[in-house]
């Protein structure tokens, strides 16, 4: 058998082509290899997320709107609340650049301290969603079994609360402030969160790292706070960008509904709730910036989110 074996390999030899044989030289070698530095994931995604113009271009526009929210009010002249009766609903000028309103107080100014209130809600809203879900979601992914189910449960009976119903009774118990608003958004808005670190979790902690800081006798909270979380970034920043625009839109819609911040301060909902009367007796600019703000914020978070979720995914980086 060995010896047929033989001559059937030399009888294959024999049959195949010179030509389909050639010396490479050190150089074609090189040519021919495929060279590519290594690049840390983080890095990896930051230069995909700059290949991405749209989500390029809302970065820069939230940047310059927090530059603008913070500075506008100041270096303006005129104040949020002072209020100038012989100024009242001036179109937008060279003074007033985009008009005042039934008080003469400036819509400009006023505009960029509703950019405050409402980039403030919207950041406080998903910070406060990230700590309380990222650590419920870990624990119940990472413990699991009977303790997952019940934590489950809870989280489906706080999402089928109606919204609306949590807010008017916050509203009745707290009074409407500022402070009631961002406890009634994150009352039920960190379970979304905690499903998707729930979700990771449960993917990650049967991985082979995951084990060895077990064998090494590491803490639970430990394995979760050094070993899981940090593998989970991608999906909870991608899902911050997504709380903030939401936070803010309902904000503005409680603030609208006269449930929110309360005069003679201002927020973009409060603005629009004033404008839309306005509106009627044709002083459009009141209604028109407001509405343009947030129409263009909640665009551009949206379309960052979808960027980094772009850069962040590695199945979908090119």
């Amino acid at each position: 058998m060995a010896g047929s074996n033989g001559v059937q390999e030399k009888r294959t030899a024999q049959n195949v082509p010179e030509e389909w044989f050639h010396l490479l030289n050190r150089e074609s070698a090189i040519q021919q290899s495929l060279v590519r530095p290594s690049i840390s994931y983080w890095r990896g995604a930051w230069i995909q997320l700059k290949s991405n113009k749209l989500a390029m271009l809302g970065m820069i526009f939230l940047i310059l709107l927090g530059v603008a929210a913070l500075v506008g009010p100041i270096v303006s002249p005129y104040s949020v609340t002072a209020q100038h009766l012989t100024l009242q609903n001036l179109a937008p000028s060279a003074s007033h650049w985009f008009g005042t309103d039934e008080l003469g107080r400036d819509v400009f100014t006023r505009t960029w301290y509703g950019a405050r209130i409402s980039l403030f809600v919207g950041v406080v809203a998903a910070l406060v969603d990230l700590l309380i879900g990222v650590a419920y979601g870990g624990i119940s992914g990472y413990i699991g079994g009977k303790t997952d189910l019940v934590m489950m449960r809870i989280i489906e009976i706080l999402y089928g609360l109606p919204y609306l119903l949590v807010v008017i009774l916050l509203m009745v118990v707290m009074g409407p402030s500022l402070l009631t608003i961002i406890i009634a958004l994150t009352v039920t808005g960190w379970t979304g969160m905690a499903r998707i670190v729930r979700g990771q979790v449960l993917q990650l902690k049967n991985y082979e790292f995951v084990t060895a800081s077990k064998s090494f006798g590491s803490r639970p909270w430990r394995i979760v706070l050094k070993d899981l979380v940090p593998n989970t970034m991608g999906p909870i920043i991608v899902q911050m960008t997504l709380t903030v625009p939401s936070a803010i839109f309902s904000e503005a819609f409680l603030s609208f509904l006269g449930l929110g911040v309360q005069a003679p301060f201002a927020s973009w909902g409060v603005m629009a709730n004033d404008g839309l009367a306005a509106l009627l007796a044709g002083y459009w600019w009141r209604l028109f910036f407001p509405a343009l703000f947030i129409s263009l914020t909640m665009f551009a978070f949206n379309i960052l989110g979808d960027g980094l979720q772009d850069a962040l995914d590695p199945k979908l980086r090119r």
